[in-house]
């Protein structure tokens, strides 16, 4: 089964548009993504997502033109869910890593770290 949704522009943005378009093939089913994504689409693409059920997903984001920092996070969590991202935009994978690198950090603090002498 395949199938677009065409979002219409968030209320800040100037007239921008998001679509996914669902497609199966042998091997998993594709979300193909185009436009801007942010926390209201990245929101909308859970849901599909939760959807699914089980079986290999893949989101492709070739034609993905800016992301903001929750749709990045997003992307973390998916990946990471085992949701695979393909033709993603160089800018993106690097801000995907930059992301789950500080998310690790984060994770590494200690709760309740001891003040360090002189403090």
């Amino acid at each position: 089964m395949a199938g677009s949704l065409l979002l219409p522009p968030s209320h800040g943005s100037a007239g921008l548009t998001y679509r996914i378009h669902r497609s199966a093939t042998a091997d998993a089913v594709v979300f193909a993504l185009s436009g801007d994504m942010d926390t209201e689409h990245a929101t909308r693409l859970q849901e599909f997502l939760a959807n699914e059920g089980t079986g290999p997903i893949a989101l492709d984001l070739i034609d993905v033109t800016i992301v903001d920092r929750a749709a990045v996070r997003f992307l973390v969590g998916v990946e990471a869910a085992g949701v695979r991202l393909v033709n993603c935009p160089d800018y993106v994978r690097s801000w995907i890593a930059a992301e789950r690198e500080n998310q690790e950090q984060w994770l590494q603090e200690p709760d309740d770290p001891e003040p360090k002498q002189g403090d």
